[in-house]
């Protein structure tokens, strides 16, 4: 891989920038690329580095790496360079195929407070692939192993410092839960959440109304968290938060799998009629 490829592909990795990598896997006939050529394709879906070819070639891959970084998912495509009506439109002729990979920066759960449903909610986060920080006085190290970090120093939350697509969980047994919930709506967090029952939400949703939160601010705050699975246990009741963590990670729609398929199922057919 090129000098200026790794070097691009560092830079971007230390501002935890999203990105997607096109790779020629394969090219038949006359096509200007060769196999295994890259292009380092930017969120706004320009190529900042490497080449998979030019004009109409580029912008497709340009566009399915967009696409990807969006869905996060890899996909491959074939670019047709032969047909200039219906495949990319260069004269070139011949045709490649392109896999393109989406690398996505690591979210960050922040986890507010301690008990057993935080330190379920950490390993659980981690196995996710999610970087975790508990931000609580009396937490260790024997409780939190998977955390990237503790802070036990942080008594008016000035750490918490979620950036754009971090979670924040708020589970402090009502120990500055109305306070720290004040620091994550002033970020750019993508999930808020308060573990509590519905009269200690209700609680906490009042005094941030009084300290002049608005209602549009207030709906970013899932409280009660969680999705009613019935849950019951500590163990469970992570299981429920996290959940709805994925849902909004991976954009999900919260539905069981069979009704899903029975609704497209049902849309298909309404399409046919």
């Amino acid at each position: 891989m090129a000098k200026e490829i790794i070097d691009v592909l560092k830079d971007m990795r230390e501002k935890g920038e999203p990105y997607a990598v096109a790779t020629v896997v394969k090219t038949i006939g006359s096509v200007s690329a060769k196999t295994g050529s890259k292009a380092v394709i930017d969120k706004d879906g320009l190529v900042v580095a490497g080449w998979v070819g030019g004009g109409c070639a580029e912008s497709t891959a340009c566009e399915e790496g967009l696409k990807n970084i969006e869905s996060g998912e890899c996909t491959v495509i074939d670019i047709d360079l032969d047909d200039e009506v219906l495949g990319a439109g260069m004269p070139c002729g011949g045709s490649m195929q392109v896999y393109v990979e989406p690398v996505l920066p690591c979210p960050t759960l922040w986890l507010m407070g301690h008990g057993r449903v935080a330190e379920v909610m950490c390993q659980l986060a981690d196995l996710m692939g999610i970087n975790v920080i508990v931000n609580d006085p009396v937490i260790s190290w024997e409780k939190y192993p998977a955390a990237e970090k503790l802070i036990t120093d942080d008594f008016d939350y000035d750490q918490l410092l979620p950036e754009v697509g971090d979670f924040v969980v708020i589970a402090t047994q009502h120990k500055g839960d109305h306070e720290s919930m004040k620091r994550a709506l002033a970020s750019k967090a993508e999930y808020i959440a308060l573990i509590a029952s519905r009269k200690r939400s209700r609680l906490v949703l009042d005094y941030l109304r009084y300290e002049g939160f608005s209602e549009k601010e207030l709906e970013r705050v899932m409280a009660p968290s969680g999705f009613d699975l019935g849950a019951k246990l500590p163990e469970e009741i992570a299981l429920c938060v996290m959940s709805e963590i994925v849902m909004v990670r991976r954009q999900g729609s919260g539905m069981r799998m069979r009704d899903k398929l029975m609704m497209e199922a049902t849309q298909t057919e309404l399409v046919r009629a």
